[in-house]
Protein backbone atom coordinates (compact mmCIF):
# COMPACT_ATOMS: atom_id res chain seq x y z
CA UNK A 1 0.00 0.00 0.00
CA UNK A 2 1.75 3.16 -1.44
CA UNK A 3 0.48 5.48 1.06
CA UNK A 4 0.93 3.82 3.85
CA UNK A 5 4.51 2.89 2.99
CA UNK A 6 5.15 6.93 1.88
CA UNK A 7 4.20 7.37 5.55
CA UNK A 8 6.63 5.31 7.07
CA UNK A 9 9.27 7.02 5.26
CA UNK A 10 8.27 10.54 5.48
CA UNK A 11 6.97 9.83 9.49
CA UNK A 12 8.42 6.60 10.86
CA UNK A 13 11.27 6.80 13.24
CA UNK A 14 13.66 4.18 13.88
CA UNK A 15 15.59 3.09 17.04
CA UNK A 16 18.64 0.92 18.09
CA UNK A 17 16.96 -3.09 18.99
CA UNK A 18 14.63 -3.30 15.72
CA UNK A 19 11.65 -0.54 16.99
CA UNK A 20 10.04 1.46 14.43
CA UNK A 21 8.19 4.10 15.73
CA UNK A 22 4.71 5.11 13.85
CA UNK A 23 3.18 6.93 16.74
CA UNK A 24 2.64 10.55 14.90
CA UNK A 25 0.24 8.53 12.61
CA UNK A 26 -0.65 4.91 13.62
CA UNK A 27 -0.59 4.33 17.57
CA UNK A 28 -0.59 7.47 19.36
CA UNK A 29 -1.97 10.14 17.17
CA UNK A 30 -3.41 8.83 14.76
CA UNK A 31 -4.39 9.95 11.18
CA UNK A 32 -8.21 8.95 10.88
CA UNK A 33 -7.58 9.18 6.89
CA UNK A 34 -5.29 7.24 6.73
CA UNK A 35 -7.07 4.75 9.36
CA UNK A 36 -10.00 4.25 7.28
CA UNK A 37 -7.97 3.88 3.78
CA UNK A 38 -6.12 0.64 5.98
CA UNK A 39 -9.33 -0.30 6.68
CA UNK A 40 -10.67 -0.21 3.54
CA UNK A 41 -7.96 -2.00 2.56
CA UNK A 42 -7.83 -4.70 4.68
CA UNK A 43 -11.84 -5.25 3.41
CA UNK A 44 -10.06 -5.86 -0.31
CA UNK A 45 -8.07 -8.53 0.65
CA UNK A 46 -10.40 -10.27 3.18
CA UNK A 47 -14.50 -9.97 2.31
CA UNK A 48 -14.32 -12.75 0.39
CA UNK A 49 -13.42 -15.12 3.74
CA UNK A 50 -17.02 -16.35 5.97
CA UNK A 51 -15.65 -14.11 9.02
CA UNK A 52 -18.15 -13.04 11.46
CA UNK A 53 -16.19 -11.22 13.68
CA UNK A 54 -13.39 -9.04 13.97
CA UNK A 55 -10.88 -9.37 17.14
CA UNK A 56 -7.88 -7.24 18.20
CA UNK A 57 -5.75 -6.57 21.18
CA UNK A 58 -5.58 -3.79 22.85
CA UNK A 59 -4.47 -0.84 22.78
CA UNK A 60 -3.30 -0.16 18.79
CA UNK A 61 -5.71 -2.46 17.49
CA UNK A 62 -8.45 -1.00 18.19
CA UNK A 63 -8.69 1.97 15.72
CA UNK A 64 -7.66 0.05 12.31
CA UNK A 65 -10.42 -2.94 13.54
CA UNK A 66 -13.72 -0.94 14.41
CA UNK A 67 -13.22 0.45 10.93
CA UNK A 68 -12.77 -2.79 9.58
CA UNK A 69 -15.96 -3.70 11.27
CA UNK A 70 -18.02 -0.82 10.89
CA UNK A 71 -17.22 -1.76 6.84
CA UNK A 72 -17.89 -4.88 7.08
CA UNK A 73 -20.62 -4.46 9.29
CA UNK A 74 -18.95 -7.03 11.79
CA UNK A 75 -19.27 -6.81 15.74
CA UNK A 76 -15.66 -6.34 16.83
CA UNK A 77 -14.26 -8.04 20.12
CA UNK A 78 -10.64 -6.71 21.73
CA UNK A 79 -8.86 -8.80 23.82
CA UNK A 80 -8.23 -6.96 27.43
CA UNK A 81 -4.56 -6.66 28.63
CA UNK A 82 -6.00 -6.00 32.14
CA UNK A 83 -8.55 -8.84 34.26
CA UNK A 84 -11.54 -6.65 34.90
CA UNK A 85 -13.26 -8.13 38.20
CA UNK A 86 -16.63 -7.87 36.04
CA UNK A 87 -15.85 -10.29 33.37
CA UNK A 88 -17.48 -14.01 33.40
CA UNK A 89 -16.46 -16.66 31.36
CA UNK A 90 -13.02 -15.70 30.83
CA UNK A 91 -10.34 -17.40 28.22
CA UNK A 92 -6.63 -16.36 29.15
CA UNK A 93 -3.42 -16.85 27.62
CA UNK A 94 0.14 -15.14 27.69
CA UNK A 95 1.33 -12.41 25.58
CA UNK A 96 5.08 -11.06 25.83
CA UNK A 97 5.44 -7.51 24.56
CA UNK A 98 8.07 -6.87 22.06
CA UNK A 99 8.07 -3.03 22.65
CA UNK A 100 7.66 -3.29 26.25
CA UNK A 101 9.62 -6.38 26.78
CA UNK A 102 6.85 -7.65 29.43
CA UNK A 103 4.62 -10.46 29.67
CA UNK A 104 0.86 -9.92 29.88
CA UNK A 105 -2.03 -12.20 30.66
CA UNK A 106 -4.71 -11.38 28.05
CA UNK A 107 -8.52 -12.17 28.35
CA UNK A 108 -11.70 -12.54 26.43
CA UNK A 109 -15.20 -13.10 27.26
CA UNK A 110 -16.10 -16.91 25.49
CA UNK A 111 -19.48 -15.07 25.34
CA UNK A 112 -17.57 -13.42 22.72
CA UNK A 113 -15.72 -15.84 21.14
CA UNK A 114 -17.34 -18.81 20.61
CA UNK A 115 -17.03 -22.12 18.70
CA UNK A 116 -19.63 -20.46 15.89
CA UNK A 117 -16.91 -17.87 15.57
CA UNK A 118 -14.74 -17.06 12.72
CA UNK A 119 -12.49 -13.94 13.07
CA UNK A 120 -10.47 -11.75 11.87
CA UNK A 121 -7.65 -10.81 13.80
CA UNK A 122 -6.21 -6.96 13.11
CA UNK A 123 -3.55 -5.60 14.77
CA UNK A 124 -0.76 -2.49 14.19
CA UNK A 125 2.55 -4.69 13.92
CA UNK A 126 3.74 -7.94 13.22
CA UNK A 127 6.99 -8.70 14.60
CA UNK A 128 7.65 -11.75 16.35
CA UNK A 129 4.23 -12.99 16.48
CA UNK A 130 3.29 -13.09 19.95
CA UNK A 131 0.16 -11.18 19.93
CA UNK A 132 -0.73 -13.61 17.39
CA UNK A 133 0.02 -16.51 19.37
CA UNK A 134 -2.25 -15.56 22.09
CA UNK A 135 -5.06 -15.37 19.80
CA UNK A 136 -4.05 -18.77 18.17
CA UNK A 137 -4.63 -19.84 22.19
CA UNK A 138 -7.36 -17.72 22.86
CA UNK A 139 -9.56 -18.77 19.78
CA UNK A 140 -8.60 -22.44 20.43
CA UNK A 141 -9.72 -22.81 24.30
CA UNK A 142 -13.01 -20.80 22.19
CA UNK A 143 -13.25 -23.61 19.30
CA UNK A 144 -13.60 -20.77 17.28
CA UNK A 145 -11.80 -20.46 13.54
CA UNK A 146 -9.15 -17.96 12.82
CA UNK A 147 -9.93 -16.98 9.08
CA UNK A 148 -7.18 -14.73 8.22
CA UNK A 149 -5.09 -12.13 10.60
CA UNK A 150 -4.26 -8.34 9.09
CA UNK A 151 -0.93 -6.47 10.21
CA UNK A 152 -0.84 -2.85 9.62
CA UNK A 153 3.01 -3.41 9.40
CA UNK A 154 5.41 -6.57 9.21
CA UNK A 155 8.71 -6.72 10.26
CA UNK A 156 9.79 -9.46 8.21
CA UNK A 157 13.28 -10.00 9.75
CA UNK A 158 11.79 -10.96 12.83
CA UNK A 159 10.11 -14.15 13.13
CA UNK A 160 6.09 -13.97 13.41
CA UNK A 161 5.48 -14.45 9.91
CA UNK A 162 7.20 -17.51 9.62
CA UNK A 163 4.94 -18.85 12.61
CA UNK A 164 2.38 -17.85 11.17
CA UNK A 165 2.73 -19.43 7.66
CA UNK A 166 4.01 -22.51 9.50
CA UNK A 167 0.99 -22.47 11.83
CA UNK A 168 -1.34 -22.40 8.16
CA UNK A 169 -2.99 -18.87 8.98
CA UNK A 170 -3.46 -16.72 6.49
CA UNK A 171 -2.28 -13.07 6.63
CA UNK A 172 -1.58 -10.16 5.24
CA UNK A 173 0.29 -7.32 5.64
CA UNK A 174 -0.01 -3.56 4.19
CA UNK A 175 3.72 -2.72 4.40
CA UNK A 176 6.44 -4.91 5.34
CA UNK A 177 9.77 -3.67 6.75
CA UNK A 178 12.62 -5.69 5.51
CA UNK A 179 15.33 -4.15 7.72
CA UNK A 180 15.34 -1.51 10.39
CA UNK A 181 19.73 -2.24 10.31
CA UNK A 182 21.96 0.49 11.51
CA UNK A 183 18.44 2.78 11.96
CA UNK A 184 17.53 2.79 8.19
CA UNK A 185 14.04 2.20 7.41
CA UNK A 186 13.84 -0.21 4.69
CA UNK A 187 10.94 -1.46 2.84
CA UNK A 188 9.77 -4.31 0.93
Amino acid sequence: MDLLKERIMQDGKCYPGGILKVDSFINHQMDPNLMMDLAKEFVRLFKHLPINKIITIEASGIAPAILVGYLMQLPVVFIKKKRPKTMDNMLTSVVHSFTKDRDYTVCISNNFLTPDDHVLFIDDFLANGNASKGVIDLCKQAGSTIEAMGFIIEKAFQNGGNFLRSEGIKYEALATVESLDNCTIKLK
